[in-house]
């Protein structure tokens, strides 16, 4: 039987409920940290696609080398120290709308402000920070947040494995752009291009690319039982709203 969660990893009231109500339509979310009177509220839940993790070692981080890097190697992916159970798992994403005027031109400001890898049905009762294979619990502190940063606005979900093959064609790409060769990426495009995928088939397993803005938290939803329900990933731009409603 699972022990009662750390205190250091659970999420606060405001996360909590920001974690739910971001997935559920009609919500209204607050107002934009930049403009008081621009009402965020959620719209919509999308099905993206599904992804493979046959080996149960879930890579959440930007698949783009470093930018420090003359050679773009492979990076080392940010593995999260959780399992999760070989399969095939749905990728959904959630939409915000923050309706604005610019130029005398009006624009919905649709967005998505969160996507998460769904791994169980059940209900979640708990959310807690999800820590990588190398991070030191010991370091973190409630309220610290954890993820991954993303100075091409992109992260994913992919099964650590094959992250080398998963990232190939990010990487060739990269190379191609330095050669002054600028060809398409060699990966799926999905949901009108706000999303992309690439899979290796010698291994089962897949990678899907989501847009995002700078950082990015990381969060597990667990179950009543302690068992992981959803890996959830929200974009700290998006999130920062001045207040829930009350």
């Amino acid at each position: 039987m699972r022990s009662g969660p750390d205190t250091r990893l659970m999420a606060g009231p405001t996360e909590s409920w920001y974690l739910e109500a971001v997935f559920t339509p009609g919500t209204p979310l607050g107002t934009r940290l930049d403009d008081p009177t621009t009402p965020v509220r959620a719209v919509q839940v999308t099905e993206v696609t599904t992804v493979r993790i046959p080996s149960g070692r879930l890579i959440v981080d930007s698949p783009w080398p470093d930018d420090d890097d003359p050679e773009l190697r492979t990076r080392s992916g940010r593995e999260l120290a959780q399992r999760i159970p070989p399969g095939a798992f749905r990728v959904e994403a959630a939409w915000t709308e923050a309706p604005y005027e610019f130029m005398g031109e009006h624009f919905d400001g649709r967005t998505v402000a969160a996507i998460r890898l769904c791994i169980t049905d059940a209900p979640v009762t708990t959310w807690e920070r999800a820590l990588g294979v190398e991070d030191d619990i010991e370091m973190i502190r409630p309220g610290d947040r954890t993820g991954f940063s993303s100075e091409a606005n992109m992260g994913s979900f992919s099964d650590a494995a094959a992250w080398p093959a998963l990232t190939a064609p990010f990487r060739a790409f990269w190379h191609g752009c330095q050669a002054g060769n600028r060809q398409p990426r060699e990966t799926e495009t999905l949901v009108d291009n706000w999303f992309e995928r690439t899979s290796d088939e010698e291994s089962g397993a897949d990678l899907v690319a989501f847009v995002t803005e700078g950082s990015s938290a990381v969060w597990l939803g667990r179950t009543e039982t302690g068992e992981i329900a959803t890996v959830s990933v929200v974009d700290e731009c998006c999130s920062a709203f001045r207040a829930p409603p009350s």
